[in-house]
C-alpha cells in the first residue's frame, strides 16, 4: 500500500489531505508540532479508514525537527510515495513590524523545509523510479506585496524547476495555488480580520482544494489553481505589472 507524508497535518488543508488520502486507502504519516492533536486524529483515521497511520511530531522551523522529518522521508525501508509539503502560516504583519526571529521561522517552514524535504524525496523516489511531490503555494504568489507572497512565489517557481529536472524519472512535482480557503489559517489575531473583508464567494472549501490538488497529481500536472474564479484571477495577476501588485492589499490564502 502506498504511503503519503503530510506536513502541517493537524488541521486545515493538511487534515483534509490526510482524510482524503486515507479514505483512498493510502497509509499516512502525519507531521505537525502538536503530538496530542496528531495522536487523536490518527486514532480517528485508523478507525474510520482502516489504514496505517504514523505520527511524527516535529517543528519544521527548527533544524532538529526538519531533520527528523527528512530522515523519515528518506527511509528506504519505509518508502514515501507521496510527499505533501503543506505546512505554513502567515505572519499577518508588515516587515517593518515583525522581528527577525519571526521572519526567519516563517521562511524556514515555508521555504527551507519545502526545499529540504523535496530534495530528500526526489532522491529517494527517483532511485525507485516512481513517486510524487506536492507543494502548496498560493494565489498570493502572483503578488509582490508581502514576504508571504515572496515565499509562496519561490515555492511555485521551485516546483516548476523541480518538475523539469524530474522529467523522465517516473517522479512528478506538482504545485497548487489555492485562493482564500475556510480553514484555521485565519484564526490568528493578525489574520482574523480577513474573514470579514472578503465576501463569501471568495472563499473555497478545503475539500475542493484538496480534491483538485490530488487530481492534478494523478494526471501529472505541474501547476494547478483550484476553482475557475481563481484561475482567472491568477491570469489577471500575472498580466498585471509588479508596480501595481506591490500596492495591492495582501491576500494570504489557505
Amino acid at each position: 500500500m502506498a504511503t503519503a507524508l503530510i506536513t502541517g497535518a493537524s488541521k486545515g488543508l493538511g487534515e483534509e489531505f490526510a482524510w482524503q488520502l486515507a479514505t483512498a486507502k493510502h497509509d499516512v504519516v502525519l507531521v505537525a508540532r502538536d503530538r496530542d492533536a496528531l495522536s487523536e486524529m490518527a486514532d480517528t483515521i485508523r478507525g474510520a479508514a482502516g489504514v496505517q497511520v504514523e505520527v511524527l511530531a516535529a517543528d519544521l522551523s527548527t533544524p532538529e525537527g526538519l531533520e527528523a522529518v527528512a530522515e523519515r522521508v528518506g527511509d528506504r525501508d519505509r518508502p514515501i510515495s507521496l510527499l505533501v509539503n503543506n505546512a505554513g502560516y502567515g505572519l499577518g504583519e508588515e516587515l517593518l513590524d515583525t522581528t527577525w526571529e519571526a521572519e526567519k521561522a516563517a521562511m524556514d517552514v515555508l521555504v527551507t523545509a519545502t526545499l529540504r524535504l523535496s530534495q530528500v524525496a526526489a532522491k529517494s523516489m527517483t532511485a525507485r523510479g516512481h513517486g510524487a511531490i506536492l507543494n502548496i503555494s498560493s494565489i498570493a504568489s502572483h503578488l509582490a506585496n508581502t514576504t508571504y507572497a515572496a515565499h509562496k512565489r519561490w515555492v511555485r517557481d521551485f516546483t516548476e524547476a523541480l518538475a523539469s529536472q524530474l522529467h523522465g524519472t517516473g517522479v512528478t512535482a506538482t504545485v497548487v495555488l489555492p485562493g482564500l480557503v475556510r480553514t484555521h489559517f485565519h484564526d490568528a489575531p493578525s489574520l482574523a480580520h480577513m474573514r470579514d473583508e472578503y465576501p463569501g464567494v471568495a472563499w473555497l472549501a478545503p475539500e475542493q482544494v484538496v480534491e483538485s490538488a490530488l487530481a492534478a497529481v494523478r494526471r501529472r500536472a505541474v501547476v494547478v489553481t483550484p476553482s475557475a474564479k481563481y484561475a482567472v484571477a491568477g491570469t489577471l495577476m500575472r498580466a498585471t505589472p509588479s508596480a501595481v501588485t506591490r500596492r495591492m492589499r495582501s491576500m494570504r490564502s489557505r
